[in-house]
């Protein structure tokens, strides 16, 4: 029972900052391309890479379980979105805008992959 409750406050923590990180980066940059939405799943990729090197079996700090879930699952999970990226993508569509929405879902997909491997190579490089 403990572990989902980390988990829930985990997810309340990360939604919260997604949030704050997804207005901030639309007031600065506008509101016609999702902008936030994909800069906040590239970083979430990232940081969840980084985090499951540097805490792994092999890692420089290893965590159990219960901590590895509240911040993967929990904070990681809520931070990044992958429902917002669809919605926002579907709208584009709608909008008939296709270059954006292709261009969203291609930045995505590979943005993230880059964050996640980027973030896991760190990791491996500070554990050593």
């Amino acid at each position: 029972m403990l572990s989902y409750l980390g988990i829930a406050v985990g997810s309340a923590l990360g939604g919260v900052g997604r949030h704050w990180c997804s207005v901030l980066i639309a007031r600065h940059f506008g509101e016609t391309f999702p902008w936030g939405t994909l800069l906040v799943n590239v970083l979430g990729s990232l940081l969840i890479g980084l985090f499951a090197a540097l805490t792994g079996p092999d890692g420089r700090w290893f965590l159990g379980p219960t901590a590895r879930q509240f911040f993967m699952i929990g904070v990681f999970g809520g931070f990044t979105t992958f429902s917002s990226f669809s919605l926002q993508t579907l709208n584009l569509v709608q909008d008939g805008d296709w270059f954006r929405a292709c261009a969203n879902i291609a930045g995505s997909v590979l943005l993230c992959l880059i964050g996640v491997w980027l973030g896991h190579v760190i990791g491996v490089t500070v554990n050593r």
